[in-house]
């Protein structure tokens, strides 16, 4: 049987840390949140390793797994619980050599059944479809439609992971779909009540997806 669909959340592209590190703690003790992707494009090392290790801790202290976004090299040196990858990005194989066989390994397979089918057989723990709606984090690579995931799921065992400007507005329909994660960024740190009540959206709109 399925496991529940669940909130993967993802930080903004830019961070202070003094101000962010109590706004995740309250954003992760407001409801379940499967991990925390570190995606900080542009930054520089110093300051991802920095973001790593104030953030590292406070996803501990709560199971929650933190993974590092573009960067194997910098998620095996703060001891982070994996990484996620691009096409532009280390391929699996060296992220994989990076951060060793137990940790997670994600690649974003965009709009691609080939990249996706390749990743999963190379031993991606989970694959990224995506952007599935408009989003102003990025300029997306790609325009995914919901008909993937439903071909992913029934198909496939590697779990999926729907991305791209999902909120508790328009994410019911992927978790109907299959998807088995919802990344979320603007939904839950851009929410007008704060993040915690971003998390508690999700996870309700999840939730009512799921009875249907």
């Amino acid at each position: 049987m399925r496991e529940p669909c669940r909130l993967y959340l993802i930080t903004p592209p830019e961070i202070e840390l003094d101000r962010f590190a109590p706004r995740l703690e309250a954003a992760l003790d407001a409801g379940d949140v499967a991990c925390l992707q570190l995606r900080l494009k542009g930054a520089a090392d110093d300051d991802i390793r920095r973001a790593g290790e104030r953030l590292l801790p406070i996803c501990r202290r709560r199971d929650v797994p933190l993974l590092v976004n573009d960067r194997p090299d910098l998620a095996a040196e703060l001891g982070a619980d994996g990484v996620h990858v691009g096409a532009d990005d280390a391929d699996y194989a060296e992220a994989r050599a990076r951060v060793g066989a137990d940790a997670t390994v994600g690649v974003s397979c965009y709009d691609s059944r080939h990249r996706a089918m390749e990743a999963a057989a190379s031993g991606a723990d989970y694959i990224a479809f995506g952007a599935f709606f408009p989003t102003g984090t990025k300029t997306p690579r790609a325009q995914a439609e919901i008909h993937l995931i439903k071909w992913w799921h029934t198909l496939m065992v590697v779990p999926c992971v729907a991305i791209g400007g999902i909120t508790a507005e328009n994410c019911q329909p992927l978790v109907a779909a299959g998807a088995d994660f919802l990344a979320v960024i603007g939904g839950v740190w851009s929410h007008p009540e704060g993040p915690e009540a971003g998390v508690h959206a999700i996870n309700r709109a999840i939730a009512s997806a799921e009875a249907n």
